[in-house]
């Protein structure tokens, strides 16, 4: 980990705020389901944020997670603990590339450096969440856990028209176009100028 020493000021503010975004309660759900989709091999981690992060850190147990999520062309060739930084950010990032390939969309994705330092753990837990109602919607049989975890995203629903169909559409007249009848600009002013109003 970086030598950094503690914040002061703004910066200290910011990070607290995004401390406050963690829940503890998806932590375990979360664990629960990497465990129920890798197997026991992954281990658990200790309870808390520090005990999620280091879990996750080497991208090792990211990595088996991703590839469970596949049945025959495994995204992550490679999986190697490694104790170098380098090493560990670069497995976390063949991750985050899978994820991606995957479906995860880019604004559901944490950074390497917000899990490896622990800028943002709220964001890796976003990410995780996305990937396991991917995994649900998707469901292709490799899913493995309680699918109640996840909410299933909106798939889309294509209709198509032919052309006659089209073409009846268009002499109808939609209710939200309303009526004119009975309606007419009498009494009205031209624009700009005032509303005369007269007293008997």
């Amino acid at each position: 980990m970086a030598n950094k020493g503690p914040s002061y000021g703004l910066s200290r503010q910011v990070q607290d705020k995004i401390d406050k975004k963690y829940d503890p309660e998806l932590e375990q759900r979360l664990v629960e389901w990497i465990i129920a989709q890798c197997g026991s091999g992954v281990g658990k981690p200790a309870e808390g944020k520090q005990g999620f992060q280091d879990w996750l850190k080497d991208g090792c147990v990211l990595s088996e997670l991703i590839n469970s999520l596949h049945d025959a062309d495994k995204p992550v060739k490679k999986i190697q603990s490694s104790p170098m930084a380098f090493k560990q950010m670069e497995q976390v990032s063949q991750f985050l590339n899978a994820a991606e390939a995957y479906g995860v969309t880019k604004t559901d994705m944490f950074q390497t450096v917000d899990l490896w330092e622990g800028k943002d753990l709220a964001a890796v837990q976003r990410t995780l969440m996305a990937l396991g109602s991917l995994a649900v919607t998707k469901n292709d049989g490799t899913f493995r856990g309680n699918p109640d975890w996840f909410f299933k995203k909106a798939q889309e629903n294509r209709r198509d028209f032919s052309d006659d169909q089209m073409k009846s559409g268009k002499h109808v007249i939609g209710l939200q176009m309303g009526s004119n009848k009975g309606a007419s600009q009498a009494g009205m002013t031209g624009y700009g100028r005032p509303r005369q109003i007269i007293n008997n």
